[in-house]
């Protein structure tokens, strides 16, 4: 399978899906106009991989900024993730904040509560 990197935009954050590590990465801010054009590819490029995944799947977010319309979009991948980590394909949500963005924080801690799961916050 080949991996899926997109490069950022203004509007846009960088997307790094390795399949071979199962290590994916979403990294920049996230204020498109139209987000399901830009998370519709990464949904597509994870359902694929999830035909063969890693024993562990991990997904480093590390957002300046999400917007509303991005923010149900990533809703819809950790929905993905979690269905499969259910059925025996674990996950991990690697969440990144700045120490004084309580916003990106707190919308870290809401995905886990709604999700249940599993969930490492950092901060830089």
């Amino acid at each position: 399978m080949t991996d899926l990197f997109i490069e950022k935009t203004s509007n846009t954050p960088q997307a790094s899906f390795n399949a071979t590590t199962g290590i994916m990465t979403i990294e920049g801010r996230s204020i498109p106009e139209n987000p399901s054009h830009f998370y519709d590819k990464l949904l597509t490029w994870l359902k694929e991989y999830y035909t063969s995944p890693q024993p562990l799947t991990q997904f480093h977010i590390k957002l300046e900024y999400i917007n509303s319309g991005s923010s149900k979009a990533m809703l819809d991948i950790f929905r993905l993730a979690k269905e499969h980590h259910e059925n025996g394909n674990k996950c991990l949500v690697v969440w990144y904040a700045e120490e004084d963005d309580e916003a990106v924080m707190e919308l870290g801690q809401h995905y886990q509560y709604t999700l249940k799961l599993p969930f490492e916050f950092r901060t830089y």
